[in-house]
């Protein structure tokens, strides 16, 4: 099954990007079918690697031999934090020969750890996230929430076992080595910690207790699990500092909801329940988080959670948009919401379920979560 992706690459004549995404959210078979008459340079093959690591300057005389109507078209080059010395050489190749090169790979963090060459603002960057709704012919919700969205898992019928590969293979090894430690032993310890944090708020004391490491160590696995695209952080909103906060403390979510249920251990049987909505709420963070990405946006996602346990999942743009997840709403489920629009006063307030029935309920929409996607991808949810 092809996707017809969200992303939009339309380069001009000699501009360079970087595009950025997690392993297998289908950055290298966007690129194929974005620029099919270019050249393309895998680094994961190890041969190519080698002789590009060892010296840089093979990739220009590659391009020598390169036909020129080859050369009107990016350069792609997959996994670029595999060779991060090839970056000197592109950016000698963009000054000296005006080429473009679109840089594809799963982390900068190492790019950055090393202090390499970033281009120097001469690269525009673009990020890949799973597939989104939009993106789905004939979306199934529950299909979704089990499978995940990572487009070579999300078509295939042993998909448990993609999911067990890709967080045991890829997920777990690529953060460890990402850590710069040699305590196997507790970074393993805090993976099985995430199946019971995972979209709550993060205690980085209790966490640490239990992986035998200190909070900082925590915060830091932490902090690369974002820095390496497969999670992100949430913050709690805050319009005036300090009030009715329950603490400062930020939320965690993996990056995929179909990796996140394999951590978590989660199976999913029939759209009720409470771990239902727990993924559900999951999905729609990753949709305004993708929307948010392919629409070159960047206001802020926050959640919001007073002292006496009122709570709203998603509050965008410092409080313009505050949004609730709910599979079904039942009696007393639009107290927070109605809390919040009672403070904030947001320009809209809503709640999204897996029901298939619009209401408004004082100033509250209650909306199906196929009609709330349409607006999100639509860019009339929010317009900044």
């Amino acid at each position: 099954m092809s996707f017809a992706r969200t992303l939009g690459m339309d380069l001009p004549a000699g501009q360079s990007a970087f595009l950025w995404g997690a392993r297998q959210t289908g950055k290298s078979t966007f690129l194929r079918g974005r620029f099919p008459a270019g050249l393309h340079i895998d680094l994961l093959d190890f041969d190519t690697r080698l002789a590009l690591s060892a010296r840089p300057s093979r990739l220009g005389e590659q391009l020598d031999a390169a036909a020129p109507e080859v050369l009107a078209h990016p350069v792609v080059i997959d996994e670029i934090q595999k060779a991060p010395g090839l970056l000197d050489e592109v950016h000698r190749l963009i000054e000296s020969r005006r080429l473009s090169f679109v840089l594809c790979g799963s982390s900068a963090r190492k790019l950055k750890r090393a202090g390499v060459n970033l281009l120097g603002g001469r690269a525009w960057r673009f990020e890949m996230f799973p597939l989104t709704w939009l993106e789905i012919p004939d979306f199934d919700l529950l299909r979704a929430l089990n499978r995940g969205l990572l487009p070579g898992v999300y078509t295939r019928p042993q998909y448990r076992r993609s999911l067990a590969a890709y967080v045991r293979d890829y997920l777990t090894q690529e953060v460890f080595n990402e850590a710069l430690t040699r305590n196997a032993a507790a970074f393993t310890r805090f993976f099985e910690a995430l199946r019971f944090c995972h979209g709550e708020l993060l205690n980085y004391a209790a966490i640490a207790r239990d992986c035998g490491v200190d909070a900082k160590t925590v915060r830091t696995y932490f902090e690369i699990l974002q820095d390496t695209l497969v999670g992100y952080l949430i913050r709690p909103f805050h319009r005036r500092p300090g009030r009715q906060s329950i603490s400062a403390a930020p939320r965690f979510y993996l990056f995929d909801v179909g990796v996140a249920g394999h951590v978590c251990r989660r199976v999913l049987t029939d759209a009720a329940g409470t771990e239902f909505g727990r993924a559900f709420e999951h999905f729609l963070l990753l949709e305004i988080i993708a929307a948010r990405g392919y629409r070159e946006q960047s206001w802020p996602v926050e959640f919001w959670r007073t002292k006496s346990g009122l709570e709203v999942d998603f509050v965008l743009n410092g409080g313009e948009v505050a949004v609730e997840a709910k599979a079904r709403v039942r009696g007393g489920d639009l107290r927070p919401m109605t809390a919040f629009v009672e403070e904030f006063a947001p320009r809209r307030a809503i709640v999204v379920t897996a029901e298939n029935d619009r209401r408004r309920v004082g100033g509250i929409d209650v909306m199906p979560y196929t009609e709330f996607l349409e607006l999100l991808h639509g860019g009339t949810l929010l317009e900044c």
